[in-house]
């Protein structure tokens, strides 16, 4: 009996009949990235366990709870990547990209891993794209990252479905005195706190505003608020920030229980949100990091930025009813006989040259014309292309629509091009 695999669970296979919205979705981010100047870093998707231990923090439910870790053969503890930020700061300070005074306008595309349950927009395996700034302090730099996601969500045709939301956490002073009230305050409701919150008290009790558990939220909306805590500076910051949003266009929701499930984030933190997946209501997030490169090895940069799971925007875009049809082939190329059959290949790729942006699928299978002609239905192609030992012996092909139901033509050779172009182009 011969073994039957099958896939882990949470771990997708990506299909050609839906792969045509993550070729979207990817086209869209490369294009939004370049008009903002941003270059691609790509960085392995297994890292030392410390990067991530270090960086995101080992309170956190990533490190504690969702990580794929592993010894290799030396005993040494590797992870697979939960996010990507740690290894994009690690390679910018290994590879000397981090100079003083240098500014890095960086993006990536790729897959990350968390062990959790699998659910709508969220995998185990998920792809992630990402837009990172070393190196630029101050709210602009901030604003720049939040216009460059909304334009992308403008070219989908989702921007009329998310709004952002933007809080600030202030600075290392400024959260820990906010530290000390909202642990004094969460003692003292300690009967109230779930087992996860009782967890976080310890060591990152900003979670504890984030929790949906609907028991503890009548105590949670009367802890004390971050802002009392801010600093004229960190208020200031937060305030231009909002200024350059609202002049730049872009409507932004203040919510003051916003915080990171990350350690590494400082000042602004922002979210755009829909309510259009359920419960998966966060569709990009991100925030300014200063501190993480300085733990990382940098000498005092500052660095922000945002990610995005693609199966999550994916999932919208579909709510939406914006998402591309399956990909088909422009054209189907076809012999009708053995004489006809090897020249046809060569035709095929001379149409390739031809029309170089068209899709040209070449039956290589002989078989009647009746059952190619089923074939060439079954691609989805616009037209078909037939050669046979007449149009062979005379340099002609004949040219079938197969959409709209307009009659063949047979040309000469030297017409394929404009009249193939005019065709597609209808």
């Amino acid at each position: 009996m011969k073994t039957r695999f099958t896939r882990l669970r949470g771990m997708p296979d990506l299909l050609p009949a839906t792969i045509a919205p993550w070729q979207q979705l990817e086209a869209a981010a490369r294009h939004a990235m370049r008009a903002y100047g941003y270059a691609e870093m790509r960085t392995p998707v297994i890292e030392r366990t410390s990067l991530f231990q270090r960086s995101i923090g080992e309170a956190t439910d990533i490190v504690e709870k969702e990580m794929y870790t592993f010894d290799d053969r030396k005993g040494e503890s590797l992870s697979l990547r939960p996010e990507n930020t740690a290894g994009c700061v690690r390679a910018a300070v290994e590879n000397g990209l981090l100079q003083p005074g240098s500014v890095n306008r960086i993006w990536y595309c790729g897959p990350m891993f968390r062990y959790e349950r699998p659910q709508l927009g969220r995998q185990r395996q998920f792809q992630q794209v990402g837009a990172e700034v070393y190196g630029l302090s101050g709210p602009a730099i901030e604003a720049e990252l939040i216009l460059l996601s909304a334009r992308l969500w403008r070219e989908l045709g989702i921007s009329g479905a998310v709004k952002l939301e933007i809080n600030t956490l202030g600075d290392t002073q400024d959260r820990a005195r906010y530290r000390e009230k909202l642990v004094s305050y969460f003692e003292a409701n300690r009967s109230i706190l779930d087992e996860d919150s009782l967890r976080r008290l310890a060591h990152n009790p900003l979670r504890i505003l984030d929790s949906k558990n609907r028991d503890m939220q009548d105590m949670i909306n009367q802890a004390p608020a971050l802002r009392d805590s801010l600093s004229d500076a960190s208020l200031q910051h937060f305030d231009e920030l909002r200024e350059l949003l609202s002049v730049s266009g872009v409507d932004a929701v203040e919510n003051p229980r916003l915080v990171r499930g990350l350690d590494y984030y400082s000042h602004t933190v922002f979210e755009w949100t829909t309510d259009q997946l359920g419960a998966q209501s966060a569709v990009c997030a991100g925030g300014r990091y200063d501190g993480l490169l300085e733990q990382l090895g940098a000498n005092n940069m500052p660095g922000v930025g945002w990610a995005f799971g693609m199966e999550r925007v994916i999932a919208l875009m579909d709510a939406l009813g914006v998402t591309p049809p399956a990909q088909t082939p422009d054209i189907f190329i076809m012999g009708t006989d053995d004489v006809a059959q090897a020249d046809s290949l060569a035709l095929a790729e001379t149409v390739r040259e031809l029309l170089p942006n068209a899709s040209v699928l070449h039956n290589t299978a002989a078989g009647s014309l009746k059952s190619q002609f089923r074939k060439a239905d079954k691609s989805g192609a616009s037209l078909a292309v037939i050669l046979g030992s007449e149009e062979l012996g005379n340099g002609q092909v004949t040219i079938k629509p197969l959409l709209g139901g307009a009659e063949q033509t047979t040309i000469a050779r030297q017409q394929l091009e404009p009249t193939l172009s005019r065709l597609l182009a209808r």
